[in-house]
This record gives structure tokens, sequence and C-alpha cells, in this order.
């Protein structure tokens, strides 16, 4: 969602998320810039679909837990999914799980043609909206304000109808002994679903899920084809997830610290 913001947009989303009553008076005070700059900033977000405009400010168009993790090692997500990009060709097939870090692999889909994706994630959407190139199918379901996805019965029932080459999925933590794991039951079936549905399955999760342990059981690690993290995980863990048959890719330059 926020790949194509400037630095001034991100600030008054930020400030948003902060406090959604704040008003153009008082963002302008925050910034130190005219009222006019503000507005001239909020109508960019609003066109752009990241905000709903009122009378003197504005909101966020996206739940306040979404915003939060978008804000957390956003440029360790960037790098991870700019790595799994080179996992995918020209006319190739795949799924889409929900998720900030999986969404970021619609942004760098840019330059690769004719890629039809199948996802539940609506954060994908706005970069389809500038990629003449990606064909994108969303399924139907539930939708849940709190992860950007649509889940259910539905989602399950249309994510049956379609096998692909590759399902990109995150997790909310994973290990060696539990597999991958998550706090919502529905994001578990729709990751089952899609792995039953895919050629091979990749995971893109940060060094810091390693070892988090979520409510629901999701798929055992060796369910996963290939691994895209970053360099925080411990070299003999790489060992023992290499021995289950994983693929584990290190994004270049994507750090613990890469907030």
């Amino acid at each position: 969602m926020t790949g194509n913001l400037t630095e001034r947009e991100q600030e008054i989303i930020d400030l948003l998320s902060e406090d959604s009553s704040m008003s153009v008076t008082d963002m302008s005070r925050r910034l130190d810039v005219s009222a006019v700059t503000v507005r001239s900033s909020l109508s960019s977000l609003a066109e752009k679909g990241l905000i709903v405009r009122t009378h003197g400010g504005a909101f966020p168009a996206f739940h306040q837990s979404i915003l939060d993790r978008q804000k957390d090692k956003v440029k360790t997500k960037a790098r991870i999914a700019r790595a799994a990009v080179d996992l995918v060709d020209d006319g190739d097939t795949i799924m889409i799980e929900a998720g900030t870090t999986t969404a970021q692999l619609a942004r760098f889909l840019l330059g690769k043609r004719d890629v039809h994706v199948v996802t539940n994630n609506t954060l994908v959407i706005p970069y389809a909206r500038f990629n003449p190139n990606l064909h994108l199918t969303v399924v139907g379901g539930e939708f849940r304000p709190a992860t950007e996805s649509l889940v259910g019965p539905v989602a399950l029932n249309d994510l049956e109808q379609f096998h692909v080459r590759t399902a990109f999925i995150g997790t909310d933590g994973f290990g060696l002994d539990y597999g991958l794991t998550t706090h919502l039951v529905e994001g578990a079936e729709i990751v089952r679903k899609m792995t039953a549905q895919t050629e091979r399955t990749v995971l893109l999760a940060d060094s810091s899920k390693f070892g988090k342990v979520g409510f629901a059981k999701v798929i055992p690690l060796a369910s996963v084809t290939i691994l895209v993290t970053d360099d925080g995980l411990d070299r003999a863990v790489r060992r023992e997830l290499e021995e289950l048959g994983i693929e584990v890719r290190i994004a270049e330059g994507a750090t613990t610290n890469g907030h």
C-alpha cells in the first residue's frame, strides 16, 4: 500500500494513524508546512484510496492493525518481496496470500509479462491498477478489515477452481517443531487451500517470525518449498531447514534492522 507514497504523504498517514480526528490545522502545525500543502497531500491520498476525506480532515481507509504492520520492518519486507519476484517468470500463474509482505510482491511485478495472480489479499489491488501486464483474480468471501483479506467458505471454494505454479504465503510465526502458525483460524484455512492448489509453496517471512507461535496451526514446515527471509536467521537453523528439503534464500540487503 505504501510503496508509491511521497515522504509527505507517509507522514500524514502516520499522523492520522495516531489520531484520526486530527485536523488540517493540526497536521499543518505538526509537519511545519502550510494548510494548502496538507490539503494537496490529502487530495492525493484520497485519489489513491488510502484515506477518506472529512470536513476539515480525514481518516485512514485501512484498519489500524494494517497500518501498524506496514510501518514495521518496511525495508526488510520490501527486500524480501523483491527477492521473491525472481521466482516469478513471464506467463506464470501464482497465488498471493493475505499479508503486508506478500502484498509487496505485487508491487515488484512490474516488468514481468502476462502474470496471472489469484489472491484473497485486497492490498494487492492498488498495485494491479498500475500494472497492465498483471491479470488479477480476486476471490470472494467475507472481508476482514484487520487483515485486508477475504476468507471463509466462498473464498475456499473459489480457490479450489484454480491450479497455479507457485503460492506465496506469509505467517505469524514458524518453527522446526510446530511449522507455520497464525492468530486467525480463517487465515490458516486459506493457506492450506492455496498450498493444495499449487506446485510449490514459497514462504515470505522475516527472521523475527522464527520461534513465534500463533493460535492456529497452518501447515507443517516441510510443506514449504522455499523460504525467502533476511540475514537474521541463524545459520544452524538454515541448515536444519535445508535438511528438511527447504531452499532458504536470503534477500540481498534485508537485515533484522531493516525498518
